[in-house]
């Protein structure tokens, strides 16, 4: 499926704006850990309003949450870019998760496996869209240095070291075990209409 460029414009965002810096109250993080296993998510919403839009060009200019102005071009696979206005508002949420998943005595070869999906508004409708990506990494457990905390894993393309902060984590880990990581990245954006 073709990713929406709007998706683009998200990430441009994302980015230009420093989501993590701006983000609004409404960010969540979530954390759960079982022996062997441990996750985290988190959510974060920025609104980004529409300052100009010069649709023979294909660009808006967008102001954050702490007034950073910020011009941006549009693609094609956008569709319905007529619709935004000077004022409205483009919402971007996005989520990440991460979840680590201790393997004894692994026996599959390290790998990495990535997915990605996405769609963008129907048309007629309002500027939209949402991507997901989902990578799954398995890798090789090759050192543990209990007084660091650090694991050290051999996945498919590089060395990585894992702190672990967690004492009873740590202890569950071995040489010659395997972890299993996967991470998934969602985006959405929406155009609200302008506040009157």
């Amino acid at each position: 499926m073709k990713q929406p460029s709007l998706i683009i414009i998200a990430a441009s965002l994302v980015v230009a704006f420093g989501l993590p810096a701006t983000a609004q109250a409404e960010d969540k993080a979530v954390m759960t850990s079982s022996p062997g296993q441990a996750t985290i998510a988190q959510k974060r919403k920025i609104t980004a309003t529409v300052e100009a839009v010069d649709a023979a060009k294909r660009e808006i200019t967008l102001k954050g949450p702490k007034g950073k102005v910020v011009p941006l071009s549009v693609s094609p696979d956008v569709r319905n870019l007529d619709q935004v206005k000077v004022g409205d508002q483009l919402v971007v949420t996005y989520v990440e998760a991460l979840s680590l998943t201790l393997k004894k005595d692994g026996k599959e070869i390290p790998a990495r496996n990535t997915k990605s999906d996405a769609v963008r508004s129907a048309e007629g409708a309002k500027p939209g869209g949402a991507v997901a990506e989902h990578t799954k990494v398995t890798a090789d457990v090759i050192a543990v240095d209990q007084k660091t905390h650090m694991v050290t894993l051999r996945g498919p393309k590089q060395e990585v070291d894992l702190y672990v902060a967690d004492p009873a984590q740590l202890k569950l880990i071995k040489v010659g075990d395997q972890i299993e990581a996967e991470y998934t990245q969602a985006l959405a954006v929406t155009v609200e209409p302008a506040k009157k």
